[in-house]
């Protein structure tokens, strides 16, 4: 059993130091894709009403990426740390170890995938050939205060969570009343993380990319096969997401079943636990990727943000040999 044991820590080092730098890395070139489909449109002095709502999608995907680099930057490198190395949870760590690594983690995680819902929501509005539903869309100065009052309400709903999660005597990080635990697990676990997106992203999902087939194309073929490739994005998005939840959910449900949280795990409970655990950033993580891999318009904007930095790098170092050079000369 000690085999299995070492199989399951050293699983949680590679997988998690190769989720660490391709999250971090993928990330941050989402961010500054969405940062710049965001922004330039509200410059443009010709943009009419309908081309600002359809701009909501990439403000949400903007504010999932920025969640979900920070779900990778600190839960997964405690993960790596505590876990894989096995350093000793103690009451002197217990803030960084548990509380506030439980809080960062879930608080971003559920932003993340609440934006993601409302991309979603907000794609199926916009898709839609009824007028009605089309303009439930909201504006983009609307957008920014959903976001941000969705920032607040979950960062205060999960409060809660860096109060009561302390370590146990087994050095495991448990929640210490029993009846915020009931909440926790059906709640937050089982239903914010499984069941409602899984839910939520199928069926809107499914209707977004159902409503774009049948849509016939219209004078405005650009704007069509934009929210078409946005649409697909989402698509694969859920697919992603749905991966990563399923084995979670299905891991807190044993949990649900046994409610023995301040013991130790058995070897390959253990391991389960640490591959779930792992499965659970996959979609933080592969976000990047499927947006690369399904979207000609990302790899195109991706490829201008590369090129400005290489263009505007070499004229750094033109201005430095020239000065250098009229240095030399005098």
């Amino acid at each position: 059993m000690d085999e299995i044991e070492d199989i399951a820590h050293k699983i949680i080092i590679i997988v998690g130091i190769l989720i660490y730098i391709f999250g971090l890395v993928g990330n941050i070139l989402s961010i500054c894709v969405f940062t710049m489909w965001c922004y330039p449109q509200k410059r443009r002095n010709n943009i009419n009403n309908n081309d600002v709502r359809t701009r909501n999608s990439p403000l949400y995907l903007l504010a999932s990426s920025c969640a979900n680099f920070i779900e990778i930057v600190y839960p997964v490198l405690t993960r790596i740390i505590f876990d894989g190395f096995r350093r000793s949870k103690t009451k002197d760590n217990e803030f960084s170890t548990c509380k506030f690594r439980y809080y960062v983690l879930h608080t971003s995680d559920l932003i993340s995938l609440t934006c993601i819902c409302l991309a979603t929501l907000d794609q199926y509005f916009i898709s839609s050939r009824e007028v009605r539903l089309r303009r439930l869309s909201t504006t983009n100065q609307q957008t920014k205060l959903i976001i941000l009052s969705i920032i607040c309400l979950i960062g205060l709903h999960n409060i809660p969570i860096g109060i009561y999660y302390i370590v146990s005597e087994s050095d495991n990080c448990v929640i210490s009343s029993r009846i915020y635990l009931y909440y926790y697990l059906f709640i937050i676990q089982i239903f914010f993380h499984g069941i409602f997106p899984i839910c939520f992203l199928s069926i809107f999902g499914f209707l977004t990319y159902k409503q774009l087939k049948i849509i016939r194309q219209g004078n405005n073929l650009e704007h069509y096969n934009s929210d078409k490739q946005l649409s697909r994005m989402l698509f694969l998005l859920c697919i992603a997401i749905l991966i990563s939840s399923i084995p979670y959910s299905i891991e807190n449900l044993y949990s649900v079943i046994t409610l023995n949280f301040s013991q130790e795990f058995s070897s390959y409970a253990l391991l389960f636990y640490y591959i779930s655990a792992m499965l659970f950033f996959t979609h933080a993580v592969l976000s990047f990727y499927i947006f690369f891999i399904s979207t000609p318009n990302f790899r195109k904007q991706l490829k201008k943000i590369l090129q400005c930095k290489i263009s505007t790098r070499n004229l750094a170092n033109n201005q430095v040999n020239a000065i250098t050079t009229t240095h030399n000369a005098q």
